[in-house]
């Protein structure tokens, strides 16, 4: 990834020790597959984050400080991170946006950004770094379908990896409070569903429409209490809800399920969608979001 001269390059090196593995996340091929049909655009609400038509526009527009950071892991590679900063006189937690099977794009960074507004440090890393062209991100494929097969070349093992890296990473900012979260969409979703059950220093996950784990074994090593958020017509990734709601309920674990009528998959983006659903989805999806965020980063 190409940066900026005027960016600020932080370089920051995680901790080596035992890489604990994510079970197998849903690679949502269907997602990745659907028709995407162009939502009406959407009046920006300074209280959501924008929807992809909107998103480099929200950046642009931003009061708050934006930088590129190169994370080291333990594989002896780095991969790049965009960190927004929030405006605030006390030390704040840190949210990890975990990207769509789509990479980290504008939409995602201003995802990041209102996280910042909100009064988070949020850093979302590219997951993709190494496998693009020349061993680039996101922005070096030349296509959506090219970042859909990098990040399905993605090994569970690398994921949490990189993860780790970047949450030690996170953490460790002077601006920091020492606590953590993952927020994921679609993939990434699954991905924030799937690392919470990797790594027991989490304070809190949330998961936006995505699949959760499918070895129900997996749920018993969770700490952080999860937030799910669904579409209601997103069926695929509806039917796991059940499953690992009754299996955390038994073993005496958080995972606090919202469904919202009439909204489709991917609804946080695409919020001019479904009629007028995927709006009125987001706007009680993201309160809902800061509010859990808020209890368990304090």
């Amino acid at each position: 990834m190409t940066i900026a001269p005027c960016v600020a390059l932080v370089i920051a090196t995680a901790l080596a020790g035992a890489v604990p593995v994510l079970a197998q996340t849903d690679p949502h091929a269907g997602h990745a597959a659907e028709a995407q049909t162009a939502p009406a655009p959407v009046k920006p609400n300074e209280a959501l984050p924008p929807a992809e038509d909107g998103a480099k526009a929200a950046l642009n527009a931003s009061p708050r400080h934006g930088e590129w950071a190169s994370v080291k892991t333990t594989a002896g590679d780095a991969i790049q991170a965009w960190v927004s900063f929030p405006e605030r006189r006390d030390k704040a937690g840190v949210v990890i946006v975990i990207h769509e099977i789509y990479g980290l794009t504008d939409w995602v960074r201003g995802v990041a950004d209102q996280l910042a507004e909100d009064g988070f440090i949020a850093v979302a890393p590219d997951l993709t770094c190494g496998k693009g062209p020349n061993g680039g991100c996101t922005d070096s494929a030349a296509t959506r379908d090219d970042v859909v097969k990098m990040v399905r070349g993605l090994t569970p093992e690398e994921v949490t990896a990189r993860l780790d890296a970047v949450r030690e990473y996170a953490v460790k900012l002077p601006a920091a409070n020492g606590k953590s979260a993952t927020v994921g969409y679609c993939w990434g979703g699954s991905t924030s569903f799937a690392y919470a059950t990797a790594q027991p220093a989490l304070n809190a996950a949330v998961v936006y429409y995505g699949s959760s784990p499918a070895d129900p074994a997996r749920l018993a090593a969770i700490k952080a209490p999860v937030l799910g958020l669904y579409g209601g017509d997103d069926a695929r990734v509806n039917a796991t809800i059940e499953p690992a709601a009754a299996e955390m309920k038994k073993l005496g674990k958080t995972y606090e399920t919202h469904v919202y009528e009439g909204a489709g998959h991917g609804f946080l983006r695409a919020q001019g969608g479904r009629d007028g659903a995927n709006l009125r989805a987001t706007e009680q999806a993201w309160p809902r979001t800061i509010a859990f965020l808020r209890t368990h980063l304090q």
